[in-house]
């Protein structure tokens, strides 16, 4: 059992993120899953990006950080699109952090990582948000610092190909994602 603390994506905490961290709270883990707007959740990418305008990323950030406050150090540190990203810019705070899963984004800068840090990627193929050479770049600059770096790439998914409230949902790269989600919190 894992404790695991989920970050949601520029959207808000939608539905798809509830229904990810009851999928893994049935696999026996602790999730915490914070609302980083403190606001309903967008419906369209456009309005997101006006929620995350609107609240801040330093307010983002903070809201992250109290609600890791009182959870283990070792607390798997994971995210969906912009939540990945703020999981990747709290590592250097949680340098004891048991993993950091990355959904539908890259996160976490080289110089934060320690030596044999579990480090999983899900990333759609290609990805409008993350180009594929600077995915390329990332994952070397990662594996170069010492991370145990694995990457999965959903060729012709959409970006949060997870939320099957959105166009570009994905059943079948959805359901290949989560087992190999829930073989690394296994054994991580």
């Amino acid at each position: 059992m894992r404790h695991v603390v989920l970050f949601h994506s520029v959207y808000g905490l939608r539905p798809a993120v509830r229904a990810a961290a009851d999928r893994l709270r049935a696999a026996g883990h602790r999730v915490t899953t914070p609302d980083l707007y403190g606001v309903a959740a967008a419906d369209t990418v456009e309005e997101g990006f006006a929620l995350l305008d609107k609240v801040g990323q330093e307010v983002v950030l903070d809201r992250a950080r109290a609600a890791l406050r009182d959870l283990p150090p070792e607390t798997v540190l994971a995210g969906f699109s912009m939540g990945a990203g703020v999981a990747g810019a709290l590592l250097a705070e949680r340098p004891d952090c048991a993993g950091l899963l990355l959904l539908h984004g890259t996160g976490g800068a080289p110089d934060a990582v320690r030596a044999g840090l579990p480090v999983q990627l899900h990333l759609a193929d290609p990805d409008p948000y993350d180009a594929p050479d600077e995915v390329d770049e990332w994952e070397q600059a990662m594996t170069g610092a010492g991370a145990d770096l694995t990457v999965f790439r959903y060729p012709g998914a959409g970006h949060l190909f997870t939320d099957p409230d959105l166009a570009e949902y994905a059943p079948d790269a959805s359901a290949a994602l989560w087992p190999r989600v829930s073989a690394f919190l296994a054994a991580h």
